[in-house]
């Protein structure tokens, strides 16, 4: 009863740490404040529209897991200065995003395009997630003593372990 006690414990414990983050990370996303400053703001509020969702595809090239609205860092203001005064300049929002992926590259990108340059970026959660589903496989067959060459008892170690459990019973 107390290894099965312990089996669930093992089971149940990865689990409630996975339901934690995944708690701890939605409410953390749904506090975040924006980081624009009010020195920021357009007074057109279409053109301010128009920057806050080119805003929201950009990432902060510093923090790197954060849109450039959310972030406070200084070169994410750069970016938002920057993409608000090309929209001011009267750009469209492809010839402001094309300017900015140009001068930083697909990794200023939230969401990178699916291209070949791209291919590791986009292939990788699966690769390891592939890779840890190999590691737990081997890991269980190693613990199990499935792995390796495991000879047969020969009839006198059988005979001799039957002895054995017999004694113990």
């Amino acid at each position: 009863m107390l290894q099965r006690s312990r089996q669930l414990t093992r089971v149940k414990m990865p689990l409630l740490s996975i339901a934690l983050a995944l708690v701890a990370g939605i409410s953390f996303d749904a506090s975040v404040a924006r980081a624009v400053q009010p020195d920021e703001v357009l007074s057109d509020t279409a053109l301010e529209k128009r920057a806050r969702a080119l805003s929201a595809h950009l990432r902060c090239l510093v923090c790197q897991n954060q849109s450039i609205d959310d972030s406070d860092a200084p070169l994410a203001r750069d970016l938002r200065v920057l993409v608000r005064e090309r929209l001011k300049a009267g750009e469209s929002d492809a010839a402001v995003f094309d300017y900015v992926v140009a001068r930083y590259g697909d990794f200023v990108l939230l969401k990178p395009p699916f291209k070949i340059s791209t291919l590791l970026l986009w292939a990788s959660p699966l690769l390891l997630l592939l890779a840890g589903i190999g590691l737990a496989r081997s890991a269980t067959r190693v613990k199990r003593g499935v792995a390796g060459d495991t000879a047969p008892l020969s009839r006198a170690e059988q005979k001799r372990f039957d002895d054995l459990m017999k004694r113990d019973a």
